[in-house]
């Protein structure tokens, strides 16, 4: 059976080897791998497995931390939200995963159920990003109800910085988190992959890596080949058909894109409804038989163009790569406006995957 061209080539060597570079940065740290969102797009399991020498793991859905535990990882897993209703409370507490609790309601239910087992805390501080955390009074009124209380049993410190990629850092942000903490000895997880890579005051207790270990880098004026990060993900499809425009036509819907000569363009077997953004803007950088180009008109929802200027050897076949193997992600999404989580997280499921 012929299928689509398009797939997503994610290689494994390439997260582990993102994950020696986390430990090259911070390398007295414990290492909380973030795999939350199917692992950035890269798919759960197999990204665990690549990251097995993690000291634990953190996510989302309480789903996915089963699936972790039924698959035998018995490192700590994580449940960055915590959880969302006292029913799920004994399923937490059986499988030994832990859990942020960033609010008041969190705290009533956690301590007012019956468990199996008591559950390991982790304590989440709002020190500026103003999205999730207690205040510094709640934060001293719930820490002093999770060491009474006997659901609980160890207690971490944390905080997420909102600005640790910008020129701001997070001078304001530990400025309060060092206040909050003053005379209190706990455990901390204090880093993500942007403040552990350039802030060492962050790298202790428990450093939470994230888009690093995808091999993409969270700065917007630092490629990732410049932090010694590996691409992960290769999104690539091939030309399934070649138009040749003579001067003033038009490509696609709504033409945003007229040629100014006569030109050829490939017609790639990638759009929207793959992950591809829409709003990718004329001149969007993509690689063409292993050459640079660029996509000219508008994105449709399966197909996209690509400029053949230059690129005689091009025609139906050639590879189109997107990002990943000699086109940096970032790269791509700082033309559509956008960020490389969006992009690899985008990737739809109708993408097949190859794991090497």
């Amino acid at each position: 059976m012929m299928t689509r061209p398009i797939e997503a080539r994610i290689s494994l060597d390439a997260l582990s080897k993102n994950l020696s570079r986390v430990r090259d940065f911070a390398p007295g740290s414990a290492v909380l791998s973030v795999i939350k969102a199917d692992a950035y797009g890269h798919g759960l399991l197999p990204v665990a497995s690549a990251l097995s020498g993690s000291e634990g793991f953190a996510l989302l859905e309480l789903g996915e931390a089963l699936k972790l535990r039924q698959a035998g990882y018995r490192q700590k897993i994580v449940l960055l939200e915590g959880f969302f209703s006292a029913a799920e409370l004994p399923e937490i507490s059986a499988n030994e995963i832990d859990i942020v609790v960033h609010c008041k309601d969190q705290l009533d239910m956690l301590c007012s159920e019956a468990l199996p087992k008591p559950v390991g805390v982790f304590l989440k501080f709002n020190s500026g990003m103003n999205r999730l955390g207690f205040d510094r009074k709640g934060f001293y009124a719930a820490l002093e109800r999770l060491r009474r209380s006997d659901n609980v049993s160890g207690i971490v410190l944390m905080t997420h910085f909102p600005a640790a990629d910008l020129e701001a850092g997070i001078t304001s942000e530990m400025s309060e988190m060092e206040a909050v903490l003053s005379g209190l000895s706990f455990p901390l997880s204090l880093a993500n992959s942007a403040s552990l890579i350039r802030y060492q005051e962050t790298r202790t207790g428990w450093v939470r890596p994230g888009i690093m270990l995808y091999g993409a880098s969270p700065f917007p004026d630092t490629s990732a080949a410049a932090l010694g990060l590996t691409p992960a993900m290769t999104l690539s499809s091939r030309i399934i058909a070649v138009q040749d425009l003579k001067t003033g036509a038009g490509v696609g819907y709504g033409p945003m894109f007229r040629a100014d000569r006569p030109m050829r363009v490939g017609v790639a077997a990638c759009g929207y409804a793959d992950g591809y953004p829409r709003h990718a803007p004329n001149g969007t950088p993509v690689l063409v038989g292993g050459k640079r180009s660029r996509t000219v008109g508008r994105v449709s929802m399966d197909m996209l163009y690509v400029d053949l200027s230059g690129i005689d050897h091009a025609g139906i076949g050639t590879e189109v790569v997107f990002w990943g193997e000699g086109l940096p992600a970032e790269e791509v999404a700082h033309a559509c406006g956008t960020i490389s989580y969006e992009l690899f997280c985008a990737r739809a499921p109708r993408v097949p995957v190859t794991y090497y």
